[in-house]
């Protein structure tokens, strides 16, 4: 615990707010270009062969993206819409 001295000399600094969709910059959504189209497995304990996409966006970043639902089209050079959020 700092002495009120010391905090007068110094104040608290706020907590630096980190981004937590950074690939996104602030956008809602982003556009992108599939460059290839697998699947993987999930970490413990869940078991299942996941949809996924790498997908190249328009920010330059590469983005490793799920594929929701059963059954897509998919395929290398498709034209994406990804949006952020956790997959559950």
């Amino acid at each position: 615990m700092p002495t009120i001295n010391q905090l007068i000399r110094k104040p608290r600094s706020p907590k630096p707010v980190r981004n937590k969709v950074p690939a996104l910059k602030g956008c809602p959504q982003r556009r992108g270009v599939c460059t290839r189209v697998y699947t993987t497995t999930p970490k413990k304990p869940n078991s299942a062969l996941r949809k996924v996409a790498k997908v190249r966006l328009t920010t330059g970043i590469e983005a490793v993206c799920y594929i929701p639902g059963e059954g897509h089209n998919l395929q290398e050079h498709s034209v994406v819409l990804i949006r952020g959020g956790r997959v559950k």
